[in-house]
């Protein structure tokens, strides 16, 4: 996720916390079935649906050789995290803040958890991976100093020098308590991130349960605005 990406997706969901508890302050009951509700619905049941077309792509080779000569994989990504935020920022616009219907909070909570899922995957999970590489490619490097280390050691023993204190301490202007004190703290760290590397990867378990449920609550409240009518027809 780049800069640009990151900072807007984070400000649309600062945005989405602060509007989802927002009928504390304002509600209109009637708002959802008006034409700007209405169209505000529609177009986030739209936004929600385009979701389906990167895991869709991703996951069926027909599909991505065909898509991606129009789009690459990564635009589409991209593309996938945008609609969602936005599908819910209109989807909470939508409701007029009014959260009296059992369907209606259960699919909103399960809009964020798709949203708040897909934010850990799309930015977290990869910021993780990437400081595990670098801490295991440090520690690979101090490693490496420390078989120089070892090395120069021995080297000095076989020529039947006496080592001082200071060439035992220090050699090639590398002071061993330091060295092996690094490596110790690399190795913490690097034990620390797998740990929580592997509670991330649960994110797509919770990312695909959540979407599979919101669709099958968005499904119950689309066949129920058909069923009752839409009031701004009346």
């Amino acid at each position: 996720m780049g800069q640009i990406e990151r900072l807007t997706v984070g400000a649309i969901l600062t945005i989405l916390l602060f509007l989802v508890p927002a009928f504390v302050l304002h509600t209109s009951p009637r708002f959802a079935g008006s034409l700007a509700g209405f169209a505000l619905g529609v177009a986030a049941a739209i936004l929600m649906l385009l979701l389906l077309v990167y895991p869709l792509v991703k996951y069926s080779s027909h599909l991505r050789t065909w898509a991606t000569r129009i789009l690459p994989l990564r635009a589409l990504l991209t593309f996938h995290v945008y609609a969602g935020v936005f599908g819910a920022f209109l989807a909470i616009l939508h409701t007029g803040h009014k959260y009296e219907s059992p369907l209606g909070i259960a699919l909103v909570i399960s809009m964020l958890a798709v949203v708040a899922t897909g934010f850990i995957g799309r930015y977290y999970l990869p910021l993780t991976s990437t400081e595990l590489r670098d801490a295991q490619a440090r520690l690979a490097t101090l490693r490496s100093a420390y078989d120089q280390w070892t090395d120069a050691l021995l080297s000095l023993e076989g020529s039947g020098d006496v080592a001082t204190p200071v060439s035992i301490s220090v050699v090639q202007g590398i002071p061993l308590r330091q060295l092996v004190g690094g490596i110790a703290d690399l190795e913490y760290a690097i034990g620390s991130r797998e740990a929580v590397k592997r509670i991330f990867m649960l994110w797509i378990v919770a990312h695909v349960l959540a979407a599979i449920l919101m669709y099958f609550l968005l499904t119950l409240h689309v066949a129920g605005e058909i069923y009752y009518g839409l009031r701004w027809l009346a």
